[in-house]
């Protein structure tokens, strides 16, 4: 994701990294899970409700194989940033009730209701990953632990999202987003820290609302 044009919706579509909003794709069915499964599941979103503060870098891998790293910033309930280095010239950020995406380069932007995109299911107060999705494929090796789940709400479309989680350290190491046509964005977190404040002014951005694709 390091080079993107004329910014617009489809652009939006293509960070994926924070909004989780995917492109249509055909309906998928759910996996009939064991007690253990669930259970394995179920440690992911204990994981993920264990803090309401965290930062650290990541690293983007675009359908195109692009690579792009930054910072993110998350505040529950939420408030989340991510910021790109350059040459990227994105920015994303949830302040709680909207998700704004803008290029700082242009000054252009978009925004969309937080509770419209699946980026609730990761800033939500309580997280319940099996009650909120429809898990699709489940594989455990190793203590790496890779769930691919789909948005109950179909929130902008439907799509799918693979977590993959270290079960040894207790941490989220990757997520991957498939759109509908089969393109893959990847971010894997590193050097996370919860428990960390963060400026709350960096949960604030404003955009050129006049601006147009």
């Amino acid at each position: 994701m390091t080079s993107y044009h004329p910014f617009s919706r489809r652009a939006f579509l293509g960070l994926a990294l924070a909004a989780l909003a995917f492109l249509p794709s055909a309906p998928a069915v759910a996996l009939s899970l064991s007690p253990e499964q669930e259970q394995a599941i179920n440690g992911i979103s204990d994981y993920l409700n264990s803090f309401t503060t965290m930062q650290g870098e990541f690293t983007q891998i675009s359908p195109k194989g692009n690579l792009s790293r930054g910072v993110f910033y998350i505040s529950k309930p939420g408030k989340m940033r991510f910021e790109y280095a350059p040459p990227n010239p994105f920015l994303i950020v949830s302040d709680g009730k909207w998700l704004t995406v803008k290029n700082v380069k242009k000054e252009k932007g978009d925004q969309f209701p937080l509770s419209q995109t699946p980026l609730r299911l990761v800033l939500s107060n309580k997280v319940d990953i099996l009650n909120d999705t429809k898990i699709l494929d489940f594989q455990e090796q190793d203590g790496i632990l890779t769930v691919t789940l789909e948005d109950k709400k179909n929130t902008l479309g439907s799509g799918q999202l693979s977590l993959v989680f270290d079960q040894t350290r207790q941490a989220l190491q990757q997520w991957v987003v498939i759109d509908g046509k089969g393109r893959r964005t990847t971010v894997t977190l590193e050097n996370a820290v919860a428990g960390v404040d963060a400026d709350p002014k960096l949960f604030v951005v404003k955009i050129n609302r006049k601006s147009k694709d």
